[in-house]
């Protein structure tokens, strides 16, 4: 699940926070498991393995509680998505390492015996890597495609049950690696397909299914007495998963000059444990490096943790106007995301005010946001574009255009793009999360601004009216108006009387409304 998720471009894209917040949350993580259960009666080795399981969450947990919260898509949710994308290969690193460091690498005996034997074993990975991902990216994609024109889907399923199950086992036996590192590399090669999102569609139910009977499992390991005989333990580790995690990713995200949002996404998004956790901590057992009162603490961690973080996701507004009400710590986590910013917008902000043309500001640079930039453009209108996709606006801006970098439901980064001299706002995000308080904020600012929002559902339409939209554009609606014409051109009416016809079912939706 995790290999067919992972996608090199979008981390490409978040790699100057992603790549240094992983690992620097990750050492910090270690550092804090080893003290801790050294403290509590440990071996430094024991606590390390330990530290480095709770460095990682759970890719279940995070996906969903994100699309709960409808920020799987936002640039909060892609820095999260990519981070833990580079947590999941620390971890692959880890499950080669741990072979090292237990009690097989120790009866090699010596220094250069240990070297030699941490060269053998990169070299393996690196070979395997290659073949899987080289040879397996050709062979793999291939099958698949052959397999999908026979138009069988549950040949297909099987096939790419078959495939996943072999590159998995065979990784283990061939290269020594674990199935975990294996069915990750499937994952990958069978995410290079051209019916890759059929593929997953088909492996998502399985997913599901063993991720229930993996959970129940692990469930089945734990003695809920621990907990009662080892409070100070179970205590620790939850120390490290909701306090150190979580401190450590909001102070990486706020220095690589992100907005408090992102930080504070990203720190309770990953503040729990999950998958890979207990997958490196058998593979430590397996090598003398986790007594076995090990699994029972991350198995208590996991629980807690995963139960808190969907409620403590939910509560994501609160605490960020929380933060918000103490102003040195705000400023303090917003301190080098504003110096960026300035940097960022000053051109754009200069090329605004030049500007004699009428004025609109488009929020959101996707395809909807193109297409509107371009025709308002064609129309003799000037814009002004708003975006969280830092890259994108950069190359806006080294075109002459003009472009600013933010969240747009901030009063500043508004008053910079021009709002009170603005014509037409237009809001062209596909989440809904913070539109409302954007149309609030804008209309504010401006009484007589022009505001227009796209919207998926009929239901966001009064919340947004209220706010002060004065159009709201309805995905679902128009895909019905659209598929509705088709039909009633085919059938021979006239324009005249199908602009009629679907002109009552727009006065529908607003009587409803």
């Amino acid at each position: 699940g995790v290999g067919l998720h992972f996608d090199l471009s979008d981390l490409w894209k978040v790699r100057r926070v992603a790549v240094p917040g992983a690992i620097g949350q990750s050492l910090v993580a270690t550092l804090a498991g080893a003290g801790l259960f050294h403290l509590l009666g440990w071996n430094l080795t024991t606590g390390l393995v330990t530290g480095m399981a709770m460095a990682v969450a759970s890719t279940v947990v995070l996906l969903r509680v994100l699309m709960d919260k409808g920020m799987l898509q936002t640039g909060h949710g892609h820095v999260a998505v990519g981070w833990l994308i580079v947590e999941d290969l620390l971890t692959v690193l880890v499950l080669v390492l741990i072979p090292l460091l237990g009690d097989k690498a120790a009866e090699t005996g010596g220094a250069g015996s240990g070297i030699a034997t941490f060269a053998w074993a990169f070299a393996k990975l690196g070979l395997m890597v290659v073949v899987v991902l080289v040879a397996g990216g050709r062979v793999v994609p291939w099958i698949l495609t052959q397999v999908a024109t026979l138009r069988s889907p549950e040949l297909f399923t099987l096939t790419v049950l078959v495939l996943s199950i072999t590159i998995a086992v065979g990784s283990a036996t061939i290269f020594g690696a674990s199935v975990a590192l294996g069915a990750f590399l499937a994952g990958i090669v069978v995410a290079q397909s051209p019916v890759s999102h059929q593929a997953a569609a088909d492996a998502l139910p399985m997913r599901d299914a063993f991720a229930v009977i993996f959970f129940v499992s692990v469930g089945m390991l734990f003695d809920p007495s621990f907990v009662v005989r080892e409070p100070a333990m179970v205590a620790a580790a939850l120390a490290v998963v909701l306090l150190f995690k979580p401190l450590a990713a909001l102070a990486i995200v706020a220095l690589c000059g992100y907005p408090a949002r992102t930080a504070l996404t990203v720190a309770i998004g990953l503040a729990q444990i999950g998958e890979f956790s207990f997958i490196v901590a058998q593979v430590a057992g397996e090598h003398g490096l986790m007594p076995a009162e090990g699994m029972s603490v991350l198995v208590a961690a996991a629980m807690i943790s995963i139960t808190i973080n969907p409620l403590l996701f939910g509560g994501l507004d609160r605490i960020e106007r929380a933060v918000a009400g103490v102003p040195w710590l705000f400023r303090l986590l917003e301190a080098r995301h504003a110096a960026r910013t300035s940097d960022i917008n000053r051109a754009g902000e200069t090329k605004a005010d030049d500007e004699q043309r009428p004025l609109a500001i488009i929020v959101g640079y996707g395809p909807v946001g193109r297409l509107v930039d371009a025709m308002i453009r064609d129309a003799g209108l000037a814009t002004v574009i708003i975006d969280m996709n830092i890259d994108t606006v950069r190359s806006l801006a080294a075109t002459g255009r003009a472009a600013i970098y933010g969240d747009a439901t901030r009063r500043d980064l508004l008053e910079q793009a021009g709002i009170r001299k603005a014509q037409h706002l237009v809001v062209t995000l596909p989440d809904s999360s913070g539109r409302a308080a954007l149309v609030m904020a804008a209309r504010e600012l401006s009484p007589t601004v022009e505001i227009t929002v796209r919207a998926r559902h009929l239901a966001e339409r009064e919340p947004l009216a209220q706010a002060g939209a004065a159009k709201v554009v309805f995905e679902e609606g128009e895909a019905g108006v659209a598929h509705a014409r088709h039909v009633l051109e085919r059938r021979g009416l006239d324009a005249a009387k199908i602009d009629q016809v679907l002109m009552a079912v727009r006065r529908l939706w607003k009587m409803q409304d």
